[in-house]
């Protein structure tokens, strides 16, 4: 008999939902990062679908972080980068530079690998009870696939090392007020809001909002001069485009753009 799904997708309204389904918790398993993988590839290619939402199934975790059960067995050397980390690395990178905008719905425990996750992710939505946490050090390790430099983008090098070093969780209002999450709601509401949001980012310009996303994502990375090198050239693409012809015409009509 085959294992249950650890990825459930669903689709609606030109998004897609990303449900990571690995009860009770939703942890970070070896199959759950293999079926995470294929998932993005397949809606990387599905023109219909033009923004993606990650939830966690239930209503106890987004993702309370790595399965502890394999971990005990990758405490020898080069273990843990062949069996669980180069590759672990190569999935959370290709949801960070996905090519569709992503939002992460936070309806839980954001613990661990589950916030390395979420902040892979555009944008995040929490719940008014979700807590927050990189708990690695309490174990003797860190957090290893970009807890430390994707977190620290995102709120700057202080409150990483105190979120990292203590391993203690932050509670989301805090989260908010860090610039770590984009918005707090009400409890059961964060997957309603993203999926909003998602419909709303649906029927926005696709090749703009690609190339917008690029240059934010390459704005620590890069040099001023390199940025503005890019930028003109994605520019110049993008002012040729049938979107571009599409929006300026609409503003002009006093009528909503189309975009196709």
């Amino acid at each position: 008999m085959n294992a249950p799904s650890k990825i459930r997708i669903q689709r609606n309204d030109r998004h897609a939902v990303v449900t990571l389904d690995n009860p009770p918790m939703n942890v970070v398993s070896a199959p759950l990062t293999r079926e995470l993988y294929a998932a993005l590839r397949e809606l990387e290619l599905d023109t219909e679908v033009r923004a993606v939402v990650l939830t966690g199934a239930g209503e106890r975790a987004f993702c309370a972080g790595s399965d502890i059960h394999e971990i005990t067995e990758l405490l020898t050397p080069g273990a843990v980068l062949e069996r669980k980390l180069i590759f672990q690395n190569k999935v959370f990178e290709l949801l960070r530079t996905f090519p569709k905008p992503t939002i992460a719905a936070l309806n839980g425990y954001t613990y661990g690998g589950g916030l390395e996750i979420a902040a892979c992710c555009d944008m995040m939505i929490a719940e008014e009870q979700v807590k927050l946490c990189l708990p690695e050090i309490k174990l003797g390790l860190f957090p290893s696939s970009g807890g430390t430099y994707r977190v620290a983008r995102k709120i700057g090098e202080a409150r990483a090392k105190k979120l990292v070093l203590t391993g203690e969780p932050i509670n989301a209002q805090t989260a908010l007020n860090w610039g770590l999450v984009n918005d707090v709601v009400p409890r059961g509401e964060a997957l309603r809001q993203a999926e909003a949001l998602a419909s709303t980012l649906a029927r926005q310009p696709a090749d703009a909002m690609r190339a917008a996303k690029r240059l934010i994502n390459a704005c620590f990375d890069m040099p001023e001069a390199a940025l503005v090198a890019q930028s003109l050239m994605e520019s110049d693409q993008i002012f040729c485009s049938t979107d571009a012809a599409e929006g300026v015409s609409a503003f002009l009509a006093k009528r909503t753009p189309e975009f196709k």
